[in-house]
């Protein structure tokens, strides 16, 4: 077990561990700053003069413009749900974008999350269009349309796997997808089919990634042969120089 642990969590522990103690909260300062405008909102929401304006900025349907939804999905990202314990979206945010933000980068970090909510937020679209009776479940009901459709939850699951890819934690990946999955069969409903929504998105990244890597790799035929920088535990080509994009140490397996 102990050597499973190291071979699957040990380059991301060893990557937050380091990066937390050499640089303390400056290696997480979006994240941060992400939980602060998270509270932010759910504070202002709860005011009676609050909740418009944060809908008008952040809310997003799938009956609104596609273009108008297109503006407030970077928001939308930090809007609790109203039906929501407000704990959890912060604790995920905290958690899983603290841990993305160092072994990433803040703005890979950002466009992963925000493509894996973007993804969700178009195939809303999609699911009504083609309606509750499509073949395999991939629909919606047309009263979908109208649901609020905000929170961290799809960028969190999207943050969650990509990590897990770039750092070839295959078995926490695929738990991560196996626990959407069943997600849906337990109760099918909008948010559960956009987790999956955004998982597909973010596994379209990783092989657009990998497609990219194999195609460096094949113009450089005089690079010397040998594992990647990083070992098994870092993403193909990422650690090099001896430190990451976020400032913490590289890790050599």
């Amino acid at each position: 077990m102990r050597r499973f642990a190291r071979r699957e969590w040990g380059a991301i522990y060893a990557a937050v561990t380091t990066a937390l103690v050499t640089r303390t909260w400056r290696a997480v300062a979006m994240t941060l700053g992400a939980v602060c405008l998270t509270a932010a909102f759910q504070l202002v929401q709860n005011q009676p003069w609050g909740l418009g304006p944060v809908h008008a900025i952040g809310a997003v349907r799938a009956e609104d413009p596609l273009w108008t939804a297109l503006l407030r999905t970077p928001l939308s990202l930090f809007v609790p749900a109203l039906d929501l314990p407000v704990w959890g979206a912060l604790a995920q945010i905290l958690l899983v974008f603290g841990i993305a933000e160092i072994c990433l980068g803040r703005l890979r970090t950002l466009l992963i999350a925000y493509a894996a909510t973007l993804g969700g937020t178009l195939y809303a679209r999609i699911g009504i269009a083609l309606g509750p009776d499509a073949p395999l479940g991939l629909g919606l009901p047309a009263s979908d349309a109208a649901v609020m459709d905000t929170g961290p939850s799809a960028a969190v699951v999207g943050l969650a796997v990509f990590v897990c890819w770039h750092y070839r934690a295959w078995l926490t990946g695929g738990l991560v997808v196996a626990a959407m999955v069943v997600e849906v069969l337990v109760k099918c409903n909008l948010a559960g089919k956009e987790h999956l929504a955004a998982i597909v998105a973010v596994l379209v990244v990783c092989a657009v990634a990998s497609w990219r890597q194999r195609r460096s790799s094949d113009r450089s035929p005089d690079r010397p042969p040998g594992p990647r920088s990083g070992g098994r535990g870092g993403a193909p080509g990422e650690w090099r120089s001896g430190s990451t994009r976020s400032g913490a140490p590289a890790i050599r397996s």
